[in-house]
């Protein structure tokens, strides 16, 4: 175990670290909304009960409000394994980007100091630096498998 992580570098640690965390966060999020509270009932309750009075229409509001818990768990289970990583985290930031603004939307004055900014800055790390520093992922074993091929 130690010459193991003897070969690691502080930056494959760290962004692994990251982009385990954000995965983590993602698919424990999409698990509970698909299995606990169910995507229908979140839909209901934090989309369309709660921008009925704003321009969006309906159909939209159904649509993302039923397909992002199974998106958030996907991408948090892809996130977890490092397999596309580059496209699920960004993924998970342009979610980021649409929450923000369905809140912004509610509340003018938004805080995103919660959980928003915290899995941005997530997004962000793991963007600049997996494509270089990864080598703990599905995405690295199958860079590796195409290069011996």
């Amino acid at each position: 175990m130690i010459n193991c992580l003897k070969n690691l570098t502080g930056p494959t640690i760290a962004v692994f670290l990251a982009r385990t965390m954000l995965g983590l966060v993602f698919f424990m999020a999409g698990w509970w909304k698909v299995f606990t509270l169910t995507p229908v009932v979140h839909a209901q309750n934090f989309f369309v009960d709660g921008f009925k009075d704003h321009w969006i229409p309906e159909w939209l509001l159904w649509a993302l409000g039923v397909t992002i818990p199974p998106f958030e768990l996907l991408a948090g289970l892809m996130l977890l394994i490092g397999l596309w990583t580059r496209l699920f985290a960004s993924m998970t930031g342009l979610l980021l980007l649409l929450t923000t603004y369905g809140h912004a939307l509610q509340q003018p004055l938004f805080d995103i100091d919660g959980h928003t900014f915290t899995r941005l800055a997530l997004v962000i790390f793991v963007l600049m630096a997996c494509e270089n520093h990864d080598r703990l992922s599905l995405d690295a074993w199958r860079s590796k498998k195409e290069v011996a091929e």
